[in-house]
């Protein structure tokens, strides 16, 4: 069974794209793992891919076949990538999208039927119709925040939609995890943040620390763990797969 998990928030700049690419490539260490870039900025197929692709995630949402849009990053691990450049995933989303509100459903059912076991979304900081339509087909939500005063009315902002998805099409998508990214223990500020964090009874809160290595590793297409693996990152991203693996 296909388990599917998307990564978001409703602010940017948190290292989104970042975390879902480095939790996917761990996973895919010991399942067939698939990254689906729903962002139009494609940070996630910029990072992975050193070549362009023929086709895309908004072709594959439109009929072409899921065989020619999958690209291998390595054993056990793939991607649907974007495209920045022409936009098709926006023009989908704002033309053709709202008639086709459970799309992602049958996306994942078509990739369950190719062998996958986990597909990890990398999601648009909004709530556009898109984003909505993504999170109607995921069985899990993970927010990434940074510590900073406003991440914490993201968290907020973010939960009262799911709740309004949750509501309208009654679902109960998992929303559990929060991860507390670019975290300096020897910052006060950031310390007390993590404190009001741990507050937050409903939410496991995972903690990943800064270290420009990672940023360093996008530039060679790689992973923290391929790139560096000493990083002090490596062992909570670790802890973070196990946890969704189970």
């Amino acid at each position: 069974m296909l388990k599917s998990i998307a990564f978001h928030i409703l602010k940017g700049g948190v290292g989104k794209t970042t975390l879902s690419g480095n939790i996917a490539y761990k996973i895919s260490e010991t399942k067939k793992t698939i990254l689906i870039d729903c962002d139009i900025q494609a940070n996630s197929s910029n990072w992975f891919l050193k070549e362009k692709t023929d086709y895309e995630l908004a072709d594959s949402l439109q009929g072409e076949p899921l065989t020619n849009t999958i690209k291998k990053i390595k054993d056990n691990f793939y991607i649907i990538p974007t495209k920045s450049k022409d936009s098709k995933l926006k023009n989908y989303a704002e033309t053709k999208l709202f008639q086709e509100p459970f799309i992602f459903e049958d996306l994942n059912a078509e990739l369950q039927k190719l062998g996958f076991e986990y597909a990890i979304y990398d999601l648009s900081p909004s709530i556009s119709q898109l984003e909505r339509c993504i999170l109607l087909s995921v069985n899990e939500v993970i927010t990434p925040i940074t510590p900073e005063y406003f991440s914490f009315d993201g968290i907020e902002l973010f939960y009262n939609e799911l709740q309004k998805i949750n509501k309208s099409y009654r679902k109960n998508i998992k929303h559990n995890k929060i991860i507390l990214n670019l975290i300096n223990k020897s910052f006060e500020t950031h310390k007390q943040y993590l404190t009001i964090l741990e507050k937050l009874k409903k939410y496991n809160i995972y903690k990943i620390g800064q270290d420009r290595k990672i940023a360093d590793s996008q530039k060679y297409n790689q992973t923290i763990f391929e790139y560096y693996n000493k990083s002090n990152t490596i062992e909570e991203l670790e802890k973070i797969a196990k946890d969704l693996i189970g």
